[in-house]
């Protein structure tokens, strides 16, 4: 082929490949909106390699029509995730928003199936706004102002209003304001309530419309609910007075008379069970919880009638659950060492079924259509990108909704995961996922990428990995995903284990888990990559300044390379919540620990090529953690290649973005962990 046709086909492939990147010479060169400092050049064929891993895609659930079997998806066909109408299982996708920024959340307006209430917020700054938008106009209604916080709550059951909170703060703390308003007359929107701090949410109205369901979010392990009056703005606690032990009451709908909330919490236990919380006062009309007389399958009454367990036989944690419109049935996701299992749970008779024809995977967004029968949730596997499914809930049979695209790729041929376990300094069993590749294509022991969660509460599950099945599926690479010490999902001690001054311990389990990769024979203890986003570049900060013997590279994302610098300049509706988990770096003791941990302030022990990527816009982790790290970096004279989008925020979400970071990355894992390339 000649050097023109050459260049004509690297063009056309950077082309497809988004508008934010284009080719010139054989090479890739990031868009406008990137900054690529100390990157080689990317190679054409590296893109032309993965290109397809860019290309697939996920579908998420949003919203039921109000009277028809139809709904609001949120699935990408350009740059960004864009809201789609779906008129029943398998029919295609109707692109409904056509935004330059990702749309958040969206529901249609109970009343009129002709306008939806969306959120979206501005290069990934996370100051989320609530939008009406006319699906025959396209014009779109800002409802909020255009400039704090916010995010939708639920409608009320007449369908008139829309609850909402407002967040502020500064650096005295953060305020949280509730409200509601009717998205066709934006001008009626009032303020119910203003509370101290960040962590509030409407979870649910109550029958009568005149009380709101608040969650107090304190840290990862405590949260309370309490009742709003809608008419006075009088707060009342519904669950227990905060003592000693720190108690989790994540979730909640009322019961259909009002007088129960049906929520989680693990006040009985390690995990979150599901439970039934008589409400008291006048609204109710009784203190006690009448309508709750059924012992079946796990119930258990405890606090003298005012609190009923109704999982107790179940030893995992509750993840989500939904009440259907007539109130009679109770559907329910446990999260069973990471798999979901979905449960419904009949009421009246206190009788338990297990939808067995879905899907083994991960869920999410249960919603019950206003016809009591349909149920709504968002599932991924392996081997399933991220799709919709309804649940009938007579029968159980299940429909998939939606079948994304995975970019021309056979997922069949994705890896499926293996659960392994270590044990670590304490002699306390850590698991983790183990992603292998096909040992026929990719024979003898292994090189491996460590991947670390963020959270640090959360927890890898098995999930759809999306473009990490490069690493697997065409370069051979292991994936290890570990669970540290501080994740969720293995009860409230467990989480708990790295809070404060335990931190190291999580930095320890890694340690321990580089020993039983060097003991396994599938895998080459002396190609190891550490990676990470958000807490988990936090994680590979330390691993690579602590064990830099230990790896031959890292690639941290949006990381926290000093958490005292991080909890100072980190938006301040989150800072109170970060400190619970993370230590008050107010406190002289806790501050100097914080920085004698720092990596930032180990910096000189990374000898290793790092690749460090981050969010400009980033609210959560400032920009500034890695910029400051970087430099110290190069002062070992070691590779350090650094990647900054301008328009986004906690993580990249435009694909032109992603897809160029993807290809950065090949280029980098080729050079420093397979050696393919020569190193620069």
């Amino acid at each position: 082929m000649t050097s023109t046709a050459n260049a004509t086909l690297a063009a056309a492939i950077a082309l497809a490949a988004g508008p934010a990147l284009f080719a010139a010479a054989g090479t890739v060169e990031p868009g406008d909106n990137l900054s690529a400092d100390g990157l080689p050049p990317i190679s054409i064929e590296v893109m032309e390699a993965v290109r397809p891993y860019t290309e697939i895609r996920s579908a998420a659930f949003r919203s039921w029509h109000p009277e028809r079997r139809e709904m609001l998806v949120a699935t990408r066909f350009g740059e960004t995730d864009q809201v789609h109408r779906v008129a029943g299982s398998g029919a295609a996708r109707r692109q409904l928003t056509f935004f330059d920024e990702p749309v958040g959340s969206a529901s249609f307006d109970p009343r009129d199936d002709g306008s939806i209430v969306l959120s979206r917020d501005t290069g990934g700054n996370e100051f989320h706004q609530l939008y009406r938008h006319d699906l025959e106009s396209g014009a779109t209604t800002l409802l909020t102002d255009g400039e704090k916080r916010h995010f939708a709550g639920p409608w009320s059951n007449a369908g008139d209003r829309l609850a909402f909170t407002k967040v502020d703060a500064d650096r005295e703390g953060a305020f949280t304001e509730v409200g509601a308003l009717d998205p066709q007359r934006p001008e009626s929107k009032r303020r119910l309530a203003t509370l101290r701090g960040g962590g509030w949410s409407v979870a649910d109205w109550s029958p009568d419309d005149g009380t709101l369901l608040l969650s107090e979010r304190v840290s990862s392990n405590q949260s309370h609910l309490w009742l709003l009056d809608v008419a006075s703005g009088e707060r009342r606690r519904l669950t227990p007075e905060p003592g000693g032990e720190k108690v989790a009451w994540e979730g909640g709908r009322f019961s259909t008379d009002g007088r129960t909330v049906f929520t989680t919490t693990d006040l009985r236990g390690e995990h979150r069970q599901l439970a039934a919380v008589s409400v008291p006062g006048e609204r109710s009309g009784t203190a006690g919880t009448s309508d709750l007389s059924g012992t079946g399958d796990g119930a258990r009454r405890v606090d003298g009638g005012g609190l009923e367990i109704l999982s107790e036989d179940i030893p995992w944690d509750v993840s989500s659950l939904e009440l259907s419109p007539q109130g009679t049935t109770l559907a329910f996701l446990t999260n069973e060492a990471g798999p979901s299992r979905l449960y419904l749970l009949d009421l009246p008779t206190r009788t338990r079924r297990t939808v067995s024809a879905l899907p083994a995977g991960v869920a999410g967004g249960l919603e019950w259509h206003d016809n009591g029968i349909d149920l709504a949730l968002t599932l991924s596997s392996a081997r399933v990108s991220g799709d919709v499914y309804v649940v009938e809930a007579p029968t159980g049979a299940v429909e998939r909704w939606t079948e994304s695209e995975t970019g021309g790729l056979d997922p069949e041929r994705f890896a499926e995961p293996t659960e392994i376990a270590w044990t670590s300094f304490d002699g306390r069993r850590i698991t983790g996922l183990l992603y292998p590749p096909d040992p026929e294509r990719f024979p003898g022991r292994r090189p491996v990428i460590v991947d670390i969660h963020g959270g640090p509460e959360g927890q890898e599950r098995p999930g759809f990995r999306g473009a990490d099945n490069v690493w697997v599926s065409e370069l051979g690479i292991a994936v290890l995903y570990p669970n540290a010490r501080g994740s969720s999902g293995y009860g409230k001690s467990f989480l708990a284990l790295d809070d404060g001054f335990l931190r190291e311990g999580s930095y320890e389990d890694v340690r321990a888990l580089l020993d039983w990769i060097a003991a396994n024979p599938h895998l080459d203890a002396d190609r190891v990559m550490v990676t990470g986003g958000s807490y988990g570049g936090h994680m590979t900060f330390a691993v690579a300044t602590r064990y830099s013997d230990r790896i031959r590279c890292s690639v941290p994302v949006v990381g926290i390379s000093n958490l005292r610098t991080f909890l100072e300049n980190t938006q301040g509706y989150r800072r109170d919540l970060r400190r619970v988990e993370y230590g008050d770096e107010r406190d002289p003791r806790m501050r100097e620990f914080l920085e004698r941990i720092a990596p930032l302030n180990r910096a000189g022990d990374i000898t290793k090529p790092i690749f460090i990527v981050h969010g400009r816009n980033d609210p959560r982790v400032p920009v500034s953690e890695s910029e400051q790290i970087v430099g110290a970096v190069r002062a070992n004279r070691v590779p350090a290649w650094y990647l900054v989008a301008e328009n986004e925020g906690h993580g990249f979400k435009r694909k032109s973005n992603r897809s160029f970071q993807l290809y950065a990355t090949v280029a980098f894992v080729k050079t420093f962990l397979l050696g393919d390339e020569p190193r620069r």
